[in-house]
């Protein structure tokens, strides 16, 4: 099986390389100075060089909410040029299979309860992050828009939850949540802080999956690529609040101070938790507990010394 992978110097790439079973695979999977994603001509010659039997779409501009914030533009711009590139290329060339990564970013900022797959465009989006879900949507539909006029399904697209784990970023300026509190308070440890604040009053709620769980969910895709809906979420099916964050990951870091809730700051949407109906049908779930998930990323971070 030969994939063209992009993004596989991010953190879901390189979690997917490290993979035991993906060793069996034949990765082209260039970075940013080998291959320049939003040259469509470079990104077809590669492809065309390379001659996949799939294209794992992974590649993307990133960040957390304070990123997500500060530069909507270029968050919506490059997301929508580089999978735009991406997919027209594998539909020139005729590439059978290609999946395509969303966000669960994706769905409406009001929706209660479980988001569903056919969620997507019925309602406003969260305006934090707006202009990355809107390239993330229009990517997703230019899949389902090529499946039309081929006629088969060659397009598919996995909306995985928010990941976390080895090979994140963990400088607040670019960081989720996890990389981010982790960073914060194992600093707050070794300067003794008495106090670390939290935005809002920390019951909102997340579902952060660990991206080598994610990674092994992604080879079985790989594999049976036949079996996949259209559009399937990838996630827990479970969450827990900002605070219960907050406080697992002081545990594993042994920070013991105290949180000081500020509520003048913006929290995102309330509750974004993925409907996994669809993947446990398909016959997979994420296996690794959230506690074990931080034990391992901060191990990770200890390391290599991220900053």
């Amino acid at each position: 099986m030969k994939v063209f992978l992009t993004g596989g110097n991010g953190m879901v790439g390189r979690n997917l390389l490290e993979q035991s079973e993906a060793k069996t695979f034949e990765f082209y999977a260039p970075n940013r100075a080998t291959l320049d994603l939003f040259n469509v001509t470079a990104v077809e010659q590669a492809m065309a060089d390379f001659k996949p039997d799939i294209v794992v779409h992974a590649a993307g501009t990133v960040g957390g909410i304070q990123a997500n914030i500060r530069e909507p533009l270029r968050f919506f711009v490059e997301n929508l040029d580089m999978g735009k590139n991406v997919l027209a290329a594998a539909d020139k060339l005729k590439v059978p299979r290609v999946i395509n990564l969303g966000s669960s970013c994706m769905y409406p900022r009001a929706h209660k309860g479980k988001l569903t797959e056919d969620l997507v465009l019925t309602g406003e989006l969260e305006p934090t992050n707006e202009g990355y879900a809107l390239a993330k949507i229009a990517v997703q539909r230019m899949g389902s828009y090529l499946n039309a006029d081929c006629g088969s399904v060659r397009f598919k697209t996995l909306i995985p939850c928010n990941l976390f784990g080895r090979w994140d970023k963990f400088s607040p300026e670019h960081s989720h949540l996890i990389p981010g509190v982790m960073k914060r308070l194992h600093d707050a440890k070794i300067q003794n802080l008495p106090e670390v604040e939290v935005w809002g009053d920390g019951t909102a709620r997340r579902e952060f999956m660990f991206a080598s769980d994610f990674a092994a969910g992604l080879v079985q895709a790989i594999k049976r690529f036949d079996s996949l809906p259209a559009v399937m979420n990838m996630g827990l099916g479970y969450d827990y609040s900002i605070n219960q964050y907050y406080t697992a990951i002081a545990n594993a870091v042994g920070f013991e101070g105290q949180f000081r809730h500020d509520l003048s700051k913006p929290v995102g949407m309330i509750q974004k938790l993925c409907d996994v109906q669809k993947q446990t049908a398909w016959g997979w779930q994420a296996p690794t507990s959230l506690e074990d998930g931080i034990a391992k990323t901060f191990q990770f971070y200890q390391e290599n010394a991220v900053s």
